[in-house]
């Protein structure tokens, strides 16, 4: 059976009135903050303590956003005819985020857990120059930084932590079988 001619524009005509009659929800941004999923991806967060100057993220960076300078530190022995060590130390660590693609890989990379995502979003500039946040700044958006999801309950318990718990029990036994022998 043929369509009548013009069915299509009526259909079209019905959707355009029943959303126009709708009541907008347009959000007006910044009075009203919108509500963000919690583990949104906003800015790079830097956790400074855990840096160790690896430079994994910065050569792992596709688009070389990430600028680290560090120095060499001589640390003394921790004990006594121990010999001395040397360390990196970070002078300055900085991410131009007019480069960046927000593509995390810094963040999959670093091996001790140093950077994180922030859901702050508002770090808008005047000046393109400006969009070079420093470590002062990074550290700033860390403690924005939520908590990890909690674990399923019905997860089987990490590796590592059955471990421990399994050496924790064997020596909670054997220092309990020489105490049963004695009166």
């Amino acid at each position: 059976m043929a369509p009548i001619p013009g069915s299509g524009l009526a259909k079209g005509l019905a959707v355009t009135l029943r959303t126009m009659t709708r009541k907008t929800v347009t959000e007006q941004y910044p009075d009203a903050l919108p509500e963000l999923p919690p583990r949104t991806r906003g800015v790079i967060g830097l956790f400074e303590e855990n840096c160790t100057v690896c430079m994994l993220c910065a050569r792992e960076c596709p688009d070389w956003c990430i600028y680290i300078d560090s120095h060499k530190e001589t640390v003394p022995p921790a004990a006594p005819g121990g010999r001395e060590r040397s360390r990196n130390v970070l002078d300055r660590f900085a991410i131009d985020f007019s480069l960046c693609m927000y593509c995390g890989i810094c963040i999959e990379v670093c091996p001790f857990d140093a950077l994180f995502w922030s859901p702050e979003f508002e770090y808008a500039e005047t000046d393109i120059r400006d969009l070079t946040h420093e470590r002062d700044k990074l550290r700033e958006w860390m403690w924005t930084v939520p908590a990890p999801p909690a674990l399923d309950p019905g997860a089987e318990e990490p590796k590592e932590i059955a471990a421990a718990r399994k050496t924790a029990e064997k020596l909670a036994a054997a220092q309990a079988q020489p105490g049963e022998g004695t009166p």
